[in-house]
């Protein structure tokens, strides 16, 4: 039997949308802790934002996202979902069957691998564009006139009109490569995440509805979404700081060789603590965002169920 549904991407289209509108600003402020500098802490991030750049700032970038990542959430729950129902029919012979934690696991990690091809480019656009408006430090540069290098601050120029703009000077600076710069650490960081995302809010969903006859309550489908993001986002954000220095790195500012030269510089340089620097943020951030996506997705799917 035929276990592939389109339902899903066009539910999945949906709730990726009203996610990015939710998420956005402390996405920003998450960015900027974890690839920027000269932020003492999460409350101060969101000060010299506003400060600066007013509530505007905490929107830079926005536009992408919308337009892309309501792609990427369709390919994810559509991935997800239908692998579910295959592996369902593959190991029980009927794809209504409620999933196994095998199946749950293996279904979750074809959609974190999966899911890189379309979110790494999508991610190294937002956050070109959410650094944009950074110092940078001008190391070694050497000033004219007498005396000893000194490192400056030197404000950035802003190198991108927009997102067009950006993807058409990273292809012609660096090629198609320079659109997934990161994607390794991406892979590492959605594997184990979407794992911790998708299992975690089926079990709290059966948990919050024993009677599986019925379909879930919003409410249980809000709160098992929004615990279920909070939970990824803590053991994710590891390899999210990684993906965001290697994808905020660019050319003109080449720093990190790759993704093991980025872990051992940073360490070095920081210590242990800067792997989980925007940890609050994540987890502050990943509880209306994921409950959001969840509740959009369940409810989306349920209108296009009953047409």
């Amino acid at each position: 039997m035929n276990s592939f549904r389109l339902d899903d991407f066009l539910a999945g289209w949906i709730a990726g949308g009203s996610s990015v509108i939710m998420g956005h600003p402390l996405d920003t402020v998450k960015t900027r802790l974890q690839a920027g500098r000269g932020y003492k802490n999460t409350l101060h991030c969101i000060l010299k934002i506003y400060q600066k750049e007013s509530v505007s700032g905490f929107f830079k970038g926005l536009s992408f996202p919308l337009a892309t990542i309501t792609l990427y959430n369709s390919v994810v729950f559509g991935i997800f979902s239908n692998s579910l129902r295959l592996l369902s029919q593959l190991h029980h012979g009927d794809k209504s069957h409620p999933p196994s934690i095998q199946d749950l696991t293996l279904a979750s990690m074809m959609t974190g691998l999966v899911s890189v091809g379309v979110g790494a480019p999508v991610d190294l656009v937002k956050i070109r564009l959410q650094m944009q408006s950074q110092p940078l430090l001008a190391e070694n540069l050497r000033l004219a006139g007498d005396g000893p290098v000194r490192t400056v601050g030197v404000q950035s120029q802003r190198l991108y009109r927009g997102p067009l703009h950006c993807i058409g000077t990273i292809l012609q600076s660096e090629g198609i490569p320079g659109l997934y710069r990161g994607a390794g650490a991406m892979i590492l960081r959605d594997i184990p995440g979407y794992t911790l995302y998708f299992i975690p809010y089926t079990l709290l969903c059966n948990w919050l509805n024993p009677d599986s006859s019925s379909s879930p309550h919003p409410c249980s489908i809000w709160l098992a979404g929004g615990l279920a993001g909070s939970l990824s986002w803590v053991t994710a954000t590891p390899a999210d700081v990684v993906k965001s220095r290697l994808q905020a790195d660019s050319l003109s500012q080449r720093k990190y060789r790759g993704v093991l030269h980025c872990v051992v510089h940073s360490y070095q340089t920081e210590g242990l603590r800067v792997f989980f620097r925007g940890t609050a943020v994540n987890v502050i951030r990943g509880f209306p965002m994921s409950a959001t996506m969840f509740l959009s997705y369940e409810l989306s799917l349920k209108f296009f169920r009953s047409l």
